[in-house]
């Protein structure tokens, strides 16, 4: 675990579903934000002690960058009984969409954060491309409508997702896309973060990076 800034922690955890045949690394990031109330937890795997143990004194909270990324949130949710803000997962049309299968294959569509959806355990807050968090986040769109990049301005900070990543040869944009999405078209939505005092890039996908990475991911 690093300590990038004060308050803000990265770490890496190898992803247990992951197999030589995916195209991005196994080690995979989650980060940690104590904002002195709350502390956020994105995308968190496999989340260090040290920050278990600040959660006892804070209200802790996680944000999903995508509903894929759930990673450890149910034994978060079960342990620290913390809210969960995630984008909405892919119906039956989207993963129709998404993944050229036939309706009866998405028939009930993704399972991700079922569990959560449910109600049976857990406080959910969905959200969406331009909706600004009570929790001092903006969302932007990313690759997917479900897929987002998230600003926390008090922190000069962008969480990428999967939209922006590092596969080994620096930040760019994820070149795994859909059919009828383009590089340029993600590259375009994007173009809005290049106005905001962006400091620190953390992506899920790679290391933080900084300002000079970003614009050159979206030149």
């Amino acid at each position: 675990m690093r300590e990038l800034q004060a308050g803000l922690w990265h770490w890496q955890a190898p992803h247990p579903d992951w197999t030589p045949e995916e195209p991005w690394p196994q080690e995979v990031s989650s980060y940690a934000i104590d904002d002195g109330a709350r502390l956020l937890l994105f995308d968190p795997l496999a989340v260090p002690s040290e920050i278990l143990e600040l959660a006892a004194d804070r209200e802790p909270v996680v944000v999903l960058t995508a509903p894929w990324h759930e990673r450890d949130t149910q034994s978060l949710v079960e342990h620290l009984g913390a809210p969960v803000f995630v984008p909405p997962p892919d119906t039956q049309e989207d993963l129709v969409r998404k993944f050229d299968v036939t309706h009866e294959q998405a028939a009930g569509g993704s399972p991700d954060v079922a569990w959560l959806l449910a109600g049976d355990s857990g406080e959910a807050h969905l959200y969406l491309a331009g909706d600004r968090l009570p929790i001092g986040i903006e969302a932007f769109p990313g690759r997917e409508h479900n897929d987002l990049v998230l600003w926390i301005e008090s922190r000069r900070a962008i969480v990428a997702g999967d939209t922006l990543a590092d596969f080994g040869r620096g930040l760019g944009i994820n070149e795994w896309l859909r059919g009828g999405v383009t590089r340029e078209q993600v590259a375009e939505g994007l173009q809005p973060l290049l106005a905001l005092p962006v400091e620190v890039v953390l992506p899920a996908h790679g290391a933080p990076t900084d300002r000079a990475a970003l614009d050159r991911a979206l030149s």
